[in-house]
């Protein structure tokens, strides 16, 4: 696996250059992980409805093309592109959703934290609040868009959506549990969880 560590650089173009790697792959194309922050952006999936957007803001919408209803990106969150072929891994996507979870739950276990998935809500919550979320895009058995972990962010711009669609939903951050470690640091450490669940030799750029 190649890891791209892009730092803070805007939405769309990412998402243009996940679009086209994924279009271009061939079969033995390495899968890649790029770990990026991105300034505020609200991001809306293919099923998406503008309501969960509840009041006018300057944050730019975004309509994208991975599943899942409205989020929010915004610096100090870890965000995780995840360009895997899934048909070389014997992956089918549920099971990769599950390891996505099962690796943010694991590097918040690092930090004692008991996080746990939620039935039929993607994402990794602790107790009912959601810290980290997740949605993707399949095309030609290979996925791209990823996973998002609060780290140390402004969370106001939560309180202005219903966050995934789901009114009242409380999203919280590492920083409220007393962790100090910056988004690179915890994105490291995120990483070497996605390397247990997708075992790959790392070429880290």
């Amino acid at each position: 696996m190649v890891v791209r560590r892009l730092g803070l650089v805007p939405y769309e173009p990412v998402w243009q250059a996940m679009q086209a790697y994924t279009g271009e792959r061939g079969p033995d194309s390495p899968d890649e992980c790029w770990l990026v922050q991105h300034p505020p952006t609200y991001t809306l999936g293919q099923a998406g409805k503008r309501e969960h957007l509840l009041r006018d803001t300057d944050i730019p919408v975004v309509k994208i093309d991975r599943g899942g209803q409205i989020t929010y990106h915004g610096p100090g969150q870890v965000v995780g592109y995840l360009m895997l072929d899934l048909r070389r891994r014997n992956l089918k996507v549920r099971e990769m959703v599950q390891r996505i979870e099962q690796a943010l739950i694991d590097c918040l276990a690092g930090y004692g934290l008991a996080a746990r998935r939620k039935d039929g809500a993607p994402g990794v919550y602790i107790g009912e609040d959601k810290i980290a979320a997740l949605g993707l895009r399949v095309r030609n058995g290979c996925s791209y868009h990823g996973l998002a972990l609060n780290v140390d962010m402004d969370l106001a711009p939560f309180t202005w959506i219903n966050p995934c669609g789901y009114s009242g939903l409380k999203t919280i951050q590492l920083k409220d549990f007393g962790v100090r470690d910056d988004v690179d640091t915890v994105a490291s450490r995120l990483l070497d969880q996605l390397l247990v669940q997708f075992p790959s030799d790392c070429i880290d750029g």
